[in-house]
């Protein structure tokens, strides 16, 4: 009997044959990466519209869940950048604690998604929309990055996309040449550092992230700067937020059916995202494993990493690819290493939190500027706008304009219907409807029995029409469109089915629609070919009542021979 609840998490037959050397590598790989997810939880947080700490809280609760409770050996989980837009523009619009809810019904959601075994489905989801968000999203974040980036000196900046870069343009004229050069600097660091390393010998540092290598560097360099030049219009975290490196207590935000309701939306699009990028990102690390994690799991554990972080006043979580490789390449290959990963970011929270604030906001704009570029996969993007077809583009140009025009929820909920409505078009494609004119080839038929007979004569008042295909939406309507091209009133219309895998209830409703009105003009319809499946559903819907069981023929020689007995 099967089972109702497919959760199996992955650290319970990870501890089965668990040892030293074992331990020792993860224990390497989870100090690295918990390291790497410093300044990405820093600057996520920062950039979704909340304090540092939070982002921290988040990489440490959400990544813990994660790695107890996932269905993959070495996901690491945190805020990721993808959430940055949505998580921002819920806390516009529904403030902090309509934030918290959502993401505590997003992890429900997904919860939910698991027990019900959506967790394969999720992975189909057209690959256009997923580039086309995900590049959109890429765009908004380094948008979002440039007042910060350039040191603009702006009172508010516009949430459209398009009255933002107005305003930039606008204020051109009030870049802070310092703020830009550490933005730039920061930049070209991350980017040439593993070439850095390289020309200068510096191998202790080789596991040092570029991003984190550009913090220490840009932060003492303000520092000195404005201890030493009087320089001080270089903006830090500290001069915009308070820092706390105290853990925050567990607190249940108060939940309405009115707040519910209004925030379906949002939950809904967090749930998908997190979904989406999740299980992409421990699809990516089985190939690089050579392992197989359990879909149902993974969102399962993601859902209840989305219950715990805003309890504790963290922020949305998924899977995160950079911080996942970064673990499989350091010789992560259980959740032990997750679990280190988490323990090392929360040392640092409790420890090292005050030193945050020295740290320049165009800095971490320049971290997130990298991290856009390396989300926005433009070589894919091209690669899929100039040989895909046309509906595909269609799809990928929508989702992308979309997301960067109105937002993440839009597009997704827009690029999903315009993706099953595509899919609803070339599935009813795959279905041919012809006509058999004259005579029929029995070298190509394995629904009859021939004899020593090659072809089969079609008598005079029969028509004969195959259908090469799932009998549902579509397939209908051209099937009448067959019928009146060439069809005139014969005495006897066979359908020949052998063909239809199975039939759906729109399909039904065209084939009974058909039939009678084959009666009322005096036409006898008899069906050939039709499997044990499809004539299952036809009984059930009372088909041999309404054409009679003698006209439902197994092969198409049983077939004419009825057609002969009526049309004589």
């Amino acid at each position: 009997m099967e089972k109702t609840l497919d959760f199996k998490p992955k650290m319970i037959s990870a501890l089965k044959n668990y040892n030293k050397q074992t331990f020792m590598t993860d224990l390497m790989a989870g100090v690295i990466v918990g390291i790497v997810a410093l300044p990405l939880a820093i600057a996520f947080g920062i950039a979704s519209g909340v304090s540092p700490e939070k982002g921290i809280i988040t990489a440490i609760v959400a990544g813990l869940a994660i790695s107890l409770f996932g269905g993959s050996k070495v996901q690491i989980g945190g805020p990721t950048g993808a959430f940055i837009v949505i998580v921002y523009g819920i806390i516009q619009q529904y403030g902090m604690q309509g934030l918290t809810i959502a993401t505590l019904m997003a992890g429900v959601f997904l919860i939910l998604l698991g027990v019900l075994r959506l967790g394969t489905i999720i992975k189909y989801i057209p690959y256009p929309i997923v580039v086309g968000f995900t590049s959109g999203i890429a765009v908004t974040i380094f948008t979002t990055q440039i007042k910060d980036l350039l040191g603009l000196t702006m009172d508010v900046v516009p949430s459209d996309f398009v009255e933002k870069w107005l305003a930039y343009i606008y204020n051109i004229g009030t870049i802070d040449l310092w703020s830009a050069l550490v933005g730039i600097g920061s930049v070209a660091i991350i980017a040439s550092w593993p070439m850095l390393v390289r020309m200068f010998h510096l191998s202790p540092l080789k596991a040092l992230p570029g991003s984190l290598a550009a913090i220490v560097i840009m932060t003492i360099a303000v520092l000195l700067l404005k201890q030493y030049a009087g320089i001080t219009s270089v903006e830090t975290i500290g001069d915009r937020f308070s820092i706390s490196s105290q853990l925050p207590g567990a607190v249940v935000p108060e939940l309405t059916w009115e707040t519910i309701k209004g925030l379906v939306g949002p939950a809904v699009t967090i749930a998908v995202l997190g979904a989406i990028e999740s299980l992409l990102s421990a699809t990516v690390a089985d190939g690089v494993i050579g392992d197989h994690h359990n879909s149902n799991t993974e969102l399962i554990g993601q859902g209840i990493a989305n219950i715990a972080s805003p309890i504790f006043g963290g922020i949305p979580a998924t899977g995160a690819i950079a911080r996942t490789m970064t673990n499989i390449n350091n010789g992560g290959r259980t959740p032990i290493a997750g679990i280190i990963h988490a323990v090392v970011l929360l040392l640092i929270f409790l420890f090292l939190m005050p030193l945050a604030q020295y740290i320049p906001m165009a800095c971490l704009a320049g971290v997130l500027v990298v991290v856009a570029y390396g989300m926005s996969g433009w070589r894919s993007f091209l690669a899929m706008a100039r040989r895909n077809p046309k509906s595909d583009v269609t799809v990928l140009l929508l989702t992308f304009f979309l997301t960067i025009i109105f937002d993440l929820t839009v597009a997704i909920e827009f690029g999903l219907i315009c993706a099953c409505l595509l899919f609803m078009r070339r599935m009813a494609e795959t279905t041919e409807v012809h006509a058999v004119l004259n005579e029929i080839d029995l070298n190509e038929d394995a629904d009859m029995e021939r004899g020593n007979l090659e072809h089969l004569t079609i008598p005079e008042g029969v028509e004969v029409y195959e259908i090469n295909g799932p009998y549902f939406f579509g397939a209908g309507t051209r099937f009448e469109d067959i019928m009146a091209r060439y069809g005139s009133r014969p005495k006897v219309r066979i359908i020949r089915m052998r063909k239809v895998p199975f039939i759906d209830s729109t399909g039904l409703h065209n084939l009974e629609n058909m039939c009678r009105m084959s009666q009322k003009e005096g036409v006898t319809v008899v069906l050939s070919g039709v499997n044990e499946k499809v004539e299952a559903v036809l009984k059930r819907n009372n088909f041999q009542t309404l054409l009679g069981n003698e006209n439902i023929c197994n092969h198409i020689d049983l077939a004419l021979a009825r057609a002969n007995e009526i049309i004589k």
